[in-house]
């Protein structure tokens, strides 16, 4: 028995000894050297060479067997906002296309243009008129309204991967604008992010250096079975505006000046007319939203067959808004060159402070009757029925005389809380996607704003896909007087209008008609509006004559008569091959154009060239021309943020031309912008707002930026 073992163990040795050698003759042969016949023991002699075609198909089997990678873009970002979510929960694509990336500027919209007080971050009104469609309390306070990032303008996510943007704007350090925006989903049914602003312009001449910041955490939560959603975020607002008065320079942009080519540090050094004056705006709120979905849901199906919305058959939803905004002035110097027409505390400091405290709470039912869905729509009948209840706080403070050794001494001028209910209604029904009618109904039926109400009706008719759409509108309101009107301190300004002295504000009364011709084959878009205004409210500074200074006293005014204005608007844009033309011209005219200060034409024009170069780049090469006629131009009080009228002066108007290059690059779009690169030829520069102490011999204003080389870039990120 054991030579028996002693004889197998022998023959294990043997085995292995042979195994070893013939592992080593095939890795060491001279003759196959490829390495996937390396270890090959199937047969004692050396293995056959694998031919090119071979090998090229072992190669591509070893590949196609790796695992799968996925390369993420813009398809796996979806956004929504508020107005989307009003109805049904519906996303949308991320938007990287170039169309009007170079036009990052809140002043400059094509469609919305302003005007201001030199650059981007100072005060600021429209050029067109374009009323406000809103009831309720207003504080008046608006010249800073586009810089800030409120509740209901956040943007929410549903992201598949981790999704940033950044977005920089540099024009020389004469204006720089940053952002960033980062977001992902925690679960695949909530997502969360933030976004962070930044203006910084130093402008072309002293104080107008703006300092805004705006950022923003929010958060959207969906429930599994996409009945329940919550949209929640938290906004922060601390915008810093200088106040400089204007240059006192009336010959800057005179032929015979010699301001123009290298006089960037001549215009630097301008003497202005407030030194050491300052606006600080601090807005910050807490937002949440909370509907659920009752009854039967179901999704809409687009044609490609992917859900692009949950329509529910009842709705229930409530919103939380708490809001806390300080509006103040800061002044430490004296008023050397009577910028204001009183100084009714301290001739050198001002410290006026307005706190304004709002609690809102919304509820509302919906109830939605549909149809069978035919060729992925359906017709539908929709009704709102909703309560809001606002609660206001606000308290005003101004700087007193020094007493008693007691520096930076406040006094609190008024301080009033008052609530108010508003009772909301809306009726909508659509006839599949060719036909549609919406009722829209608030009314404020107790409180401060009683009797505030606007009623608006719109009816949307789908003509044909080659004659187009045609949208009728209709809408009345009538708006309790903003605070600044009626009841407002200061250390320069006070106006008081109540019932008490008599005095008292009638409730402005807005009625409006519009028609609109909508056709996507032509890309054609017509207007046509008419306004009719009763009791409309501005304000204005008598002026005598035409060889004094035009006063700038200004106290509010009530028109006597009622100010109609018809506007009519224009878009229409061309294509021929790369060239594209896209243009918007604006039709105003009033009965009032001493009151209603605003251009009877406007026009923008946008002429480049579209190109793919190599495959992978887009290219767009062009320039804009702006322009509007001439009217009486404003003028702007500083510690107020006020334009009103004071004068007959109307600067000359000329075009300005901007020259751009834009491009895409995979995740990236760029753009080389050229503002106001026509400076020198017609003008050595404009003016479009009237400075404080001008008059008809001097006209001096507010002097517009200069010619300006910027730099433009957005950048996405996936994951």
């Amino acid at each position: 028995m054991k030579q028996l073992k002693f004889l197998f163990l022998l023959l294990v040795f043997c085995s292995a000894t042979s195994v070893y050698a013939q592992y080593g003759r095939t890795t060491n042969s001279t003759t196959n050297t490829n390495p996937f016949t390396q270890g090959d023991t199937s047969h004692r002699t050396t293995a056959k060479p694998l031919t090119d075609d071979q090998l090229l198909d072992t190669i591509r089997k070893r590949d196609e067997h790796k695992a799968d990678s996925v390369i993420f873009t813009s398809k796996f970002i979806r956004v929504t906002n508020e107005t989307l979510l009003n109805d049904s929960t519906q996303v949308v694509p991320l938007d990287t296309t170039l169309t009007n990336f170079e036009n990052y500027s809140a002043l400059y919209q094509p469609r919305s243009p302003k005007i201001g007080l030199g650059n981007l971050g100072l005060a600021y009104r429209n050029l067109l008129f374009e009323p406000a469609k809103t009831i309720g309390f207003d504080v008046g306070l608006h010249s800073l309204d586009a810089y800030l990032l409120k509740p209901e303008d956040v943007t929410y996510y549903r992201a598949r991967t981790p999704f940033t943007n950044l977005y920089y704007v540099n024009g020389a350090l004469k204006e720089q604008v940053f952002r960033v925006t980062h977001t992902q989903n925690i679960k695949p049914n909530w997502n969360a992010g933030f976004n962070f602003n930044r203006i910084g312009s130093v402008g072309f001449y002293p104080r107008q250096k703006a300092d805004h910041l705006e950022a923003a955490i929010f958060t959207w939560y969906e429930s599994k079975s996409k009945r329940y959603n919550l949209l929640g975020n938290l906004t922060f607002n601390n915008l810093k505006a200088p106040e400089n008065g204007s240059i006192l320079n009336d010959t800057i942009f005179n032929k015979t000046s010699g301001t123009t080519g290298n006089s960037a540090l001549s215009k630097s050094a301008e003497p202005v007319r407030l030194n050491n004056s300052r606006d600080n705006w601090r807005n910050n709120s807490l937002y949440i939203k909370q509907f659920y979905y009752i009854g039967h849901t179901e999704g809409l199906k687009t044609s490609a067959g992917s859900s692009s919305s949950v329509l529910p058959t009842q709705r229930i939803s409530h919103t939380f808004t708490y809001n806390r905004t300080e509006y103040k002035y800061l002044q430490d110097e004296a008023d050397l060159y009577s910028v204001f027409p009183n100084h009714l505390y301290d001739i050198n400091y001002s410290r006026d402070s307005l706190a304004v405290v709002h609690f809102r709470n919304d509820f509302s039912y919906s109830f939605f009757l549909r149809g069978n869905a035919v060729k992925f729509v359906r017709n539908e009948l929709k009704l709102d029925l909703g309560l809001v209840h606002d609660y206001y706080k606000y308290s005003q403070w101004v700087r007193q005389p020094l007493q008693a050794s007691i520096t930076n001494f406040q006094q609190e001028e008024q301080s009033h809380s008052f609530q108010d209910i508003t009772l909301k209604a809306r009726l909508g029904y659509n006839l599949s996607d060719r036909a549609g009618l919406d009722v829209n109904l608030q009314q404020v039926t107790l409180g401060r704003e009683f009797g505030d109400y606007l009623y608006d009706a719109k009816l949307n008719v789908l003509l044909g896909n080659k004659i187009g759409r045609v949208i009728m509108e209709a809408y009345t309101q009538n708006n309790t007087p903003p605070l600044i009107y009626t009841s407002w301190y200061s250390s320069h300004y006070q106006f008081i209008n109540n019932s008490k002295v008599g005095t008292d504000f009638n409730k402005v009364k807005t009625t409006s008609l519009s028609f609109n011709y909508l056709n996507d084959k032509l890309k054609l878009d017509a207007k046509a509006e008419y306004f009719l205004m009763g009791n409309y409210l501005y304000f204005a500074a008598p002026y005598t004559d035409t060889t004094t200074v035009y006063s700038n006293n200004l106290q509010p005014t009530q028109a006597k008569s009622a100010i109609s204005l018809l506007k009519l608007s224009l878009g229409k844009n061309f294509t021929w091959r790369g060239l594209h033309l896209d243009n918007y011209l604006v039709y105003q005219k009033t009965d009032n154009p001493s009151v209603l200060r605003t251009p009877e034409f406007y026009t923008y024009n946008s002429f480049y060239y579209v190109k793919r170069f190599f495959n992978v780049l887009s290219t767009n090469i062009g320039f804009t021309v702006r322009y509007n006629s001439r009217y009486l131009a404003p003028a702007y009080a500083p510690g107020i943020g006020q334009f009103y009228n004071n004068s007959n002066i109307s600067f000359p108007s000329y075009p300005v031309i901007d020259l751009f290059v834009k491009g895409t690059l995979r995740r990236t779009n760029l753009f080389l912008k050229y503002d106001y690169a026509n400076q020198g030829l017609l003008s050595k520069g404009f003016y479009t707002v009237v400075s404080p102490g001008a008059n008809a011999k001097n006209s001096v204003g507010y002097p517009m930026q200069d010619a300006l080389l910027k730099f433009g870039v957005s950048w996405n990120f996936y994951n």
